[in-house]
């Protein structure tokens, strides 16, 4: 064999060591990818079936209901247009209430999503940004596109506001134009 024969068998053998190598990274990632379904997605059916997927919304009021002895748990989860009942088996996190946010992880059996995981939101005013999404657009006008709001006619809207004055420590600090109750950035 000629050395140019050897360094292209050299060549050749390190590509299909990388291409083996990107094509198993590949599948772990694809394997990894847990895709967030809220309620009307699942009743529209564009789950694929049989697939692991994150399910969220809110937990509906008086739907939780215990069997007595076991872990297992029944619940809905609802986006204010559809609802998807949920099995779950395991003890819930201690946030975990009616009328709170909620994502579930887990696979569709028949009309009921059976989790294997609940997440429940960690104060009162933190919504994961797909639940708090979902809802906006579940609960928006139908006829107004997304995020449109109305204004009277004539009245001016606000279109950006000048940053907060420094302080002699060089920290930001809440101006007049500040509305009450919000801090400014790194403010204390």
């Amino acid at each position: 064999m000629t050395p140019r024969q050897k360094r292209m068998t050299l060549v050749f053998g390190i590509l299909a060591g990388v291409s083996v190598a990107g094509a198993l990274a590949l599948t772990a990632f694809r394997q990894n990818v847990t895709f967030y379904f809220d309620p009307t997605r699942v009743a529209e059916g564009q789950v694929p079936p049989g697939e692991r997927f994150r399910l969220g919304g809110m937990v509906t009021k008086g739907s939780v209901q215990r069997a007595p002895g076991s872990l297992e748990v029944r619940f809905v989860v609802t986006d204010f247009k559809h609802d998807v009942p949920v099995s779950y088996t395991g003890v819930l996190p201690d946030l975990f209430r009616e009328g709170q946010g909620v994502i579930a992880h887990g696979r569709m059996t028949g009309n009921t999503f059976v989790a294997d995981e609940v997440l429940a939101k960690h104060d009162e005013k933190y919504m994961p940004p797909e639940v708090a999404r979902s809802l906006k657009k579940a609960q928006a006008d139908p006829g107004a596109p997304a995020g449109a709001t109305t204004a009277p006619p004539g009245s001016a809207t606000p279109t950006s506001k000048a940053p907060a004055a420094p302080t002699e420590t060089g920290a930001p600090q809440a101006s007049a134009s500040t509305p009450v109750g919000v801090r400014a950035a790194g403010g204390v």
